[in-house]
């Protein structure tokens, strides 16, 4: 036994290939039995995928950074819990694409933002953070007030995630225009500011 561990720590191309064999064994070891539990691959119960102004105002969301600096995924610990509500779930995020989780905050946990202010003084808040809050360091998005949307691509993004397991039907995919077409970015973005973390408290997974 002493002789084949020498030999394996002789030779180098061997013990690359057998440090990735064990590395994959043990990798494999804790992401497959994840793909057979319910909650961590179904959604949570009653939860519903984002409407067709939310789901403008999450690629917005994406398209200008807020990702970078807003986190989604409250831990479970007191410190967190306290300060955010309750602790992010697989559950909630099933169906995104990319998903927004991390670990980088410069600025608040936004998991359980929904609700927590007005439609106003979030408009506010994006044009001018400081105007809401005096020390922060958020820049100001004021051109979302001005731009609109089209809607010309919501139906295919619709489609494009329900190849992926987000259900959206036929009828989400024909009326999608109609909801976002002359709406402001703004108002998009705040429809999905508004919804974060809606779906758990509706749940029966809370617990």
């Amino acid at each position: 036994m002493a002789k084949a561990h020498e030999i394996v720590e002789k030779n180098l191309p061997l013990l690359i290939i057998l440090t990735v064999v064990a590395v994959s064994f043990g990798g494999l070891a804790e992401i497959v039995p994840l793909m057979f539990q319910t909650q961590t691959t179904q959604p949570l119960e009653g939860m519903k995928p984002l409407g067709a102004l939310e789901l403008e105002g999450r690629d917005i969301y994406i398209r200008d950074g807020c990702h970078t600096c807003h986190s989604q995924m409250i831990r479970p610990f007191r410190s967190e819990t306290e300060r955010y509500g309750h602790y992010s779930v697989a559950g909630e995020s099933v169906w995104e694409h990319p998903f927004l989780w991390g670990s980088k905050r410069t600025g608040p946990d936004l998991a359980r933002v929904g609700g927590r202010y007005s439609d106003d003084w979030h408009r506010i808040h994006l044009i001018n953070p400081r105007d809401v809050v005096p020390e922060s360091n958020m820049p100001g998005f004021p051109w979302l007030m001005e731009n609109t949307l089209t809607g010309e691509s919501t139906a295919n993004k619709m489609a494009a995630l329900a190849t992926l397991g987000v259900p959206y039907t036929q009828q989400d995919q024909d009326g999608a225009r109609a909801l976002v077409e002359g709406k402001t970015e703004m108002e998009a973005l705040i429809a999905y500011l508004q919804q974060l973390g809606s779906a758990l408290p509706a749940s029966a997974g809370r617990k």
